[in-house]
């Protein structure tokens, strides 16, 4: 670890651990606390401010969460400090449908939020809007297609039609659910890797079928507490369509055929 950083924050001990392939994570000690600590280069200062404003949010909303305790620029290097959690806890995927749906429950002004955040390092463009379609066309599924021609993809816009009689309500959403941004305390689920924003709760349950990882209790206790409606099958191929675009603006033409395939469905639809 940077021993300039390290001075900086005043950590007496630092252990490299694995978080995610973007930043450096390590498990630190500052004064008599382990600590959570991700850094990186200076250019990431604001999507670790914008991971610290999601934590917030969503553990204010009820939502198990490593809080955030500082972030910000030191010895030319950003940085996030998080509480440290331990994650050998029972798997109670029950549990973690319980909590998401209550957090979904959590109503918004309007959809959209208060400040643009990140989609892996993609960066997020949020801001307010009164219409969920409209949204998801200006500032979900456009900006991602506008991103893959300037890489050289060239992708059609899908239809919308799925979406004009979709009645969705703005809900507190985590944004990038995945099974690796969830894991299991010995107290109850956590998550953590949040891009939030007020949106149809269907695309956190969409995204959390992408690429598998959570099992059918997780879903049983989310409809139990608040089933979903009707149409969301149908629906959820256009959810996550934005992250198989983002997926392929990252990390090259190995999802063009997952983006294709995608397409085509939402064209029968």
């Amino acid at each position: 670890m940077n021993p300039e950083l390290q001075r900086a924050l005043a950590i007496s001990a630092a252990e490299p651990v694995a978080g995610g392939c973007i930043h450096d994570c390590y498990r630190v000690t500052i004064g008599r606390s382990a600590r959570f600590l991700k850094t990186n280069e200076s250019e990431y200062a604001d999507a670790f401010g914008a991971e610290a404003d999601g934590l917030a949010a969503l553990r204010a909303a009820g939502m198990r969460a490593p809080e955030p305790l500082s972030h910000g620029v030191a010895a030319e290097r950003a940085y996030l400090v998080l509480e440290f959690l331990d994650l050998g806890g029972r798997r109670d995927f029950a549990a973690l449908g319980r909590m998401l749906a209550a957090t979904h429950r959590r109503p918004g002004p309007r959809f959209g939020w208060e400040r643009d955040n990140y989609i892996g390092s993609t960066p997020q463009s949020n801001g307010w809007c009164d219409d969920w379609a409209q949204f998801w066309i200006e500032r979900r599924i456009g900006p991602q297609i506008e991103l893959a021609g300037r890489n050289g993809f060239d992708i059609p816009f899908p239809s919308m039609k799925l979406l004009e009689h979709h009645k969705a309500r703005p809900s507190l959403l985590h944004g990038d659910l995945w099974s690796g941004n969830a894991g299991f305390t010995p107290e109850g689920p956590v998550v953590f890797d949040p891009a939030v924003y007020y949106g149809d709760r269907e695309a956190d349950l969409a995204m959390s079928e992408l690429f598998g990882g959570f099992p059918r209790e997780f879903y049983r206790a989310y409809e139990d507490a608040w089933p979903l409606e009707e149409g969301y099958q149908r629906r959820k191929p256009l959810y996550n369509l934005y992250h198989l675009l983002n997926h392929l603006n990252l990390f090259g033409g190995g999802y063009v055929a997952q983006v294709t395939a995608t397409l085509r469905l939402l064209s029968l639809g």
